[in-house]
């Protein structure tokens, strides 16, 4: 059986004034794909992923989400991202809340769900990601990799159908990295469909089952992550690659 699509994109372009950010984007993501976009800062990548979550809005081409083109227009785009979690680089969680209150607050008020409800679910995905323990803690008190562990949570909160992740570890200090990558393999493994822009290059190598290497807005080569790190066809690939491995 063949896996439905998840995400389609067709010629995407967008542009920050004379700024030509992302060019002729053509992406396709199936169920449950782990897919990692790398590549050097200023590629394009996060840019694609917001253009996905629609906090940025496209100039030309198609967004195609589980088989329905989005369009901002026509189509209540708050409805969209409940499908489309997102995890930034940056935790915002709301510091005046606990760390359950953070988790069960947009089942609450966007999805109506029952506050009980949204406890006992808030309380399951605090075990998922290993952080039981904390439900009744404010942010403030939390390491860098807890808060964005809670972040996780929180996005998964609104049993959304793809994940993004916008470059999750790169504002932790390196020995908080792994219990944040230890939880998106978890999520992996269970077959959750995943658009990841890393640094990590070991998480991708690992858990990846396509990888995209993105260089000056336009994506220069997609393959599985042993052909991509092993032998990349293209050689604007493998500079980047002798550069950071």
């Amino acid at each position: 059986m063949t896996q439905p699509v998840m995400v389609n994109v067709e010629k995407l372009n967008k542009s920050f004034g004379s700024l030509h950010v992302l060019k002729d984007i053509d992406i396709t993501v199936k169920e449950s794909d782990v897919v990692c976009l790398i590549g050097a800062s200023g590629s394009g990548k996060s840019t694609l992923l917001r253009c996905l979550n629609f906090l940025e809005l496209k100039d030309s081409g198609t967004i195609t989400l589980e088989g329905e083109i989005v369009e901002a227009s026509s189509i209540d785009l708050n409805k969209v991202r409940e499908k489309v979690g997102m995890v930034f680089q940056h935790f915002h969680l709301f510091p005046h809340k606990t760390v359950l209150e953070n988790i069960i607050e947009a089942p609450i008020h966007v999805k109506k769900i029952g506050k009980a409800q949204a406890r006992k679910e808030g309380k399951e995905l605090l075990a998922k990601v290993g952080l039981s323990d904390k439900e009744d803690v404010y942010p403030a008190k939390l390491s860098g990799g807890q808060k964005q562990r809670v972040a996780i949570a929180r996005a998964l909160a609104m049993k959304p159908d793809v994940m993004l992740f916008d470059e999750p570890t790169s504002a932790l200090d390196p020995e908080l990295v792994g219990e944040v990558l230890a939880t998106m393999k978890q999520l992996a493994v269970e077959g959750m469909t995943m658009i990841v822009v890393t640094h990590e290059m070991g998480f991708a190598k690992e858990v990846a089952d396509w990888v995209v290497y993105m260089h000056d807005g336009r994506i220069v080569e997609v393959g599985h992550p042993e052909h991509v790190f092993n032998n990349p066809k293209e050689q604007r690939t493998k500079d980047f690659l002798d550069s950071v491995l």
